[in-house]
């Protein structure tokens, strides 16, 4: 949590009085001796320590070199506007710091001292999650206290005024009930006082209704490690985090080794603070406190974000186990945001936050300049170290602070985005092929369940066989078969047009005339079905219900049951596998001609499966075969098919933009282009009005799984906003067994209404979507968690509802 601008109470000179002031001075005085007499009269070097992580480069690490130069520009304009007199910044990826560059000066005033990569800070509040909520979790893990119990079992003063059923996980989240700060009057009689007057402070509201950061809450924190182990934080932590670690510069009381390296910050008691704990409450208890006093390195920090990446490990050594870790960090939703046990997530104090980082990210920052971000969504750290506050406490920093981490995880981002695209297009060159669909299995068979027959044919230029000759040549060239006539769907014979209305037309490879079933009527007619016995389906699906082939096939095959036809598929794969499915069931009474039957959005079936699910379900009195595909693999995508790649539709153009569609294209009922007559449909969206640095921001912030989303601008040269400027956002997949289309296009939504509530128009939006309680969800701006819980509601009695249906 970073409070660099938010704290209740005013950082001012303490001038309670000589004596009080003589008494912290001389506590902070005998820390630092006992510090000295622990590293036996010396602090121990950088090199002493075994666990510093290694150097490498970006390119080293598989990030382009040049990916994290933008840094510099950043510190330096926040230097020369007077935010901060200087600063050190680390970055960490894969294990080695990539970046580590120290900025201007440790201190300007009295006399200027450059800033070094060795200098140390105070890190205020980062006190609170690496030193006290740490050694709280290893108390919890230990079985010394309960993450849901009562603090006053531990630390009966605590229990006073009301707070008896305040329990630890509420302190660690803030919302305990408690004030942000008590008065420094309560700090003026000594540490022990101090303490006694902290501990029986009233509740401010009722515990776990609101949330109000809060230092008292963490130094009542720092009181119970105290109550349980007999050491304060300091001791506890230096023997039971640091030491163990080696991060040999992290301490509370720097001995005068570190101090003589540490960045100035401002004057107290007519001195400046360098290696003094600059918090006004820590410094009265003799520079330990829960809330406050640690100071260190971006080294040392480093190791300690690095065991937290591990899950509780650096080497040998064991500081948390890997459940205590993922506990720790784990999403709580408190009022307002969500907040990790001792860390920040996504809340109102998440300005130091880079904004591409993914929902695994926590971290914290501090009043004094610091802010540290971990990131094990991208195996990524950021440490940001300045003395902001340093000469005058006017300095500003928590934007700058996220905008370096929003440029780190921007490079690892897109060093992902590149390995994947290489991967999948090594996959694809590595390819046997081995699929045979429906028509290939046919030929083989040399069509002997067509022998005879007078057959209609309803395909387009997807139904061609493994040498890419169309199903449509194939069988009229066929002895045993006699092709009557032929019969298409949406976009026509040839897959070009995208119109509302098809024409009947002639086939120029056959001469056959082509029946449209997708003009005034979208099912066969009389007329089309003269001189026919059987039916024969072959067009490619793509795999989700609002795509029309599979109700094109849906209103042939009631056809052909009144008519008394057979009716023939020839399958092929499903594209986007035949494994995943998701997406709400369409509702009862919602069917049309792009929601034909009650399945998922993404349905995870084969055109011949689906066929055989119609006729059970529809219950047609149906003569139906399916001529299985032979080689195909349910878990696999097209690229392992061997397959030649065939745009199914105009704006179909590649197999991300099938694997997109599912979510993307349930937009495209709302004022808001999906790409259509752009380059890249269903991989782009975008709208005049949209603010698409804000969306993509947010929906980076939000860590949708397996994609990435990059603001831009586009023009459409046809379809919706044709010749409009838009502002977009482009899609890009870096992880396609992570992505989950449902869940991309309802966290899309889900922005939109929160970002656009006036300019998003979402009346249409339950035309694909075919669910209402969904749809009511998402215009009422439901969380996504919540969005995703009614889209699967009904996944599993499908999935059993599918099972006899499959044939693969």
């Amino acid at each position: 949590m970073n409070e660099f601008s938010t704290r209740m109470s005013p950082r001012r000179p303490f001038i309670a009085g000589i004596g009080v002031i003589t008494f912290s001075r001389l506590l902070i005085l005998v820390g630092i001796a006992a510090a000295w007499s622990i590293s036996g009269g010396a602090s121990v070097t950088l090199a002493d320590s075994p666990n510093r992580l290694p150097r490498q480069t970006p390119a080293e690490v598989g990030l382009a070199a040049d990916s994290l130069s933008g840094i510099d520009e950043l510190i330096n304009q926040g230097i020369a506007e007077g935010k901060l007199p200087g600063a050190v910044v680390m970055i960490g990826h894969q294990g080695s710091i990539v970046f580590h560059q120290a900025y201007g000066q440790r201190q300007s005033q009295p006399e200027p001292l450059p800033m070094e990569p060795d200098t140390v800070f105070d890190l205020a509040s980062l006190t609170k999650p690496i030193a006290t909520a740490t050694s709280i979790m290893r108390l919890i893990e230990a079985g010394e206290i309960g993450l849901d119990e009562p603090v006053g079992q531990h630390l009966p003063p605590f229990a006073a005024n009301g707070k008896e059923a305040v329990t630890v996980s509420q302190l660690l989240l803030h919302v305990g009930g408690l004030i942000p700060d008590n008065a420094m009057a309560d700090y003026q009689d000594g540490p022990q006082r101090s303490i006694e007057n902290f501990l029986k402070v009233g509740l401010n509201y009722p515990p776990g209704t609101n949330f109000r950061y809060s230092d008292v809450g963490f130094q009542v924190l720092g009181e119970l490690i105290r109550a349980k182990t007999g050491s304060d934080v300091a001791q506890y932590s230096q023997q039971h985090l640091f030491q163990p670690l080696g991060m040999t510069e992290t301490t509370f009381l720097p001995d005068e080794p570190l101090r003589q390296r540490s960045a100035t910050t401002q004057q107290r008691e007519g001195r400046w603070m360098i290696g003094e704990v600059h918090d006004p409450r820590a410094y009265a208890m003799g520079g330990v406190a829960g809330h406050a006093g640690l100071f260190s390195t971006a080294d040392d920090l480093a190791v300690y974000a690095q065991m937290m990446l591990n899950e509780g490990r650096l080497g040998e050594v064991s500081i948390l186990a890997a459940e205590t870790v993922r506990q720790m960090t784990a999403d709580y939703e408190v009022p307002r945001g969500i907040r990790g046990l001792g860390w920040d997530k996504q809340s109102g104090y998440s300005s130091n936050r880079g904004k591409t980082m993914t929902s695994r990210a926590f971290g914290h920052g501090g009043f004094t300049g610091t802010a540290i971000w971990i990131d094990p969504g991208l195996d990524l750290f950021v440490i940001f170290l300045s003395n902001r506050v340093h000469p005058d406490g006017k300095g500003a920093v928590n934007p700058l602070a996220g905008a370096v981490g929003t440029v780190a995880a921007d490079a690892v981002i897109a060093a992902r985005a590149a390995t994947a695209n290489g991967a999948e297009a090594n996959a694809k060159a590595k390819t046997v092929p081995s699929v045979r669909c429906g028509i290939d299995v046919l030929a083989d068979q040399q069509f002997a369940p067509l022998a005879g027959r007078n057959v209609g044919l309803i395909t387009n230029h997807t139904g061609i066989d493994r040498d890419g000759v169309p199903t449509r040549v194939v069988l009229h060239n066929a002895a045993e078969v006699n092709l009557v006539s032929l019969l298409s769907p949406e976009h026509g014979i040839a897959g070009k047009l995208d119109q509302p209305r098809i024409d009947d037309t002639i086939d120029p490879d056959t001469g056959l005339k082509v029946f449209s079933l997708y003009g005034q009527d979208r099912k066969p007619s009389a007329d089309s079905l003269q001189g026919i016995d059987t039916l024969v389906f072959d067009i490619q699906d793509i795999g989700c219900r609002f795509y029309t082939y599979i109700s094109t096939m849906g209103e042939a095959m009631r056809v052909a049951s009144e008519a008394g036809l057979r009716f023939v598929v020839l399958d092929r794969p499903n594209p986007i596998n035949g494994v995943d499915i998701g997406g709400p069931l369409l509702d009862a009474g919602s069917e049309s001609f792009v929601g034909y039957h009650p399945i998922p959005v993404r349905h995870g079936m084969t055109v011949g499966e689906i066929a055989g699910m119609l006729r059970a379900e529809l219950e047609l009195d149906l003569d139906l075969a399916v001529i299985r595909c032979e080689g195909w693999e349910r878990a696999s995508f097209f690229e392992r098919t061997g397959l030649t790649w065939v745009n199914p539709s105009p704006n179909m153009r590649n197999l991300n933009q099938a694997l997109l569609y599912p979510g993307v294209g349930l937009l495209e009922t709302t004022n808001l282009s999906v790409g259509r007559g752009t380059d890249t449909p269903f991989e782009l969206i975008g709208a005049p009005w949209l603010d698409a640095t804000s969306v993509a921001g947010d929906l980076m912030a939000a860590g949708v799984p397996g994609v990435i989303f990059i603001p831009t601008r586009f023009t459409p040269q046809s379809s919706k906003f044709a010749e409009q400027n838009c502002q977009g956002i482009q899609i890009l997949i870096t992880d396609r067994e992570q992505l989950d289309p449902i869940l991309t296009g309802l966290a899309i939504a889900a922005t939109l209404v929160r970002r656009h509530p006036d300019d998003w128009e979402t009346k249409a939006y339950n035309r694909l979507l075919g669910n209402r309680q969904l749809f009511d969800a998402v215009v009422r701006g439901d969380a996504v968690a919540e969005l995703m819980i009614l889209a699967g509601q009904d996944l599993e009695a499908f999935q059993a509802r599918r099972q006899t249906f499959l044939l693969y």
